[in-house]
């Protein structure tokens, strides 16, 4: 592992070739905020696919990839002196000591469930609203919006006191769908669709699941099965599409073998 030292020259050597690039490079000349912002969710996602394969090397790599990123917007803000790398160290190291009060101030706390009710009260003071939800971003996906929405309103206590209550409240909401598919109305099965799917939420949540890992934890298992049945298939000179879903299926079992 690197000294503090040693550390501090990586980031050193990475903000003088982030100057050069930015001099002499044609394409990073020509990066705008706006132009980097979708490279970086991307970037975002691959450290998140890093992290669910527990692949500590392509982690590291990731990583690495982010920290370009913030390094580019920090440069780009410094060209219109709005702020750089320091001032964006600075806020967050700010923004960190004013956030945790029991550790840099004289506040107690008696349990993570507190300093996290702690965190979401000194965010509304910061904003200046009266919303807890204003802090969800509008552009997150569905899923993490939902699993984010949850954990804010619970941090003021606005919780189920038990998973039980929430799968009571799922079959519930299974009885209204069902209902709602007898009428045909696609408006409001969708509706009671996405009721279902919160709730569902909901209760991974208060059983400590992340719904998110957990259903894209699902994706990678139905991907490797299925690239499991076209591998087969194609070995032995077979068209995926000219099997039956019962010949299919005989594969799908072999597949859920190797899981």
């Amino acid at each position: 592992m690197n000294t503090r030292k040693e550390q501090l020259a990586a980031i050193d050597r990475l903000l003088t070739i982030m100057d050069e690039l930015r001099e002499q490079c044609p394409w990073d000349k020509k990066q705008t905020l706006e132009s980097l912002r979708h490279l970086t969710i991307e970037e975002t996602y691959e450290l998140a696919d890093a992290i669910l394969a527990n692949d500590l090397e392509e982690i590291k790599k990731e990583l690495g990839d982010l920290l370009l990123h913030i390094v580019f917007y920090a440069k780009i803000g410094s060209e219109s002196k709005s702020f750089d790398i320091g001032d964006v160290a600075t806020s967050i190291s700010e923004k960190l000591i004013h956030r945790h009060p029991h550790i840099y101030g004289d506040v107690k706390v008696k349990d993570e469930e507190e300093v996290k009710q702690n965190w979401e009260q000194l965010k509304l003071k910061e904003k200046g609203t009266t919303s807890l939800l204003q802090g969800v971003p509008t552009s997150l996906p569905a899923l993490v919006k939902a699993n984010r929405i949850q954990e804010k309103v619970s941090a003021v206590g606005f919780d189920w006191e038990h998973p039980e209550q929430v799968w009571e409240k799922v079959q519930e909401e299974l009885g209204e769908f069902n209902d709602e598919l007898k009428t045909g109305d696609k408006n409001n099965i969708e509706a009671e669709f996405g009721d279902i799917l919160f709730s569902m939420v909901n209760y991974a949540r208060l059983i400590g699941i992340n719904p998110e890992n957990a259903l894209e934890r699902t994706n990678i298992k139905f991907k490797k099965r299925f690239e499991y049945l076209e591998d087969r298939t194609m070995k032995k000179g077979i068209q995926l599409s000219n099997l039956s879903l019962e010949e299919m299926d005989v594969y799908w079992e072999e597949a859920k073998k190797f899981d």
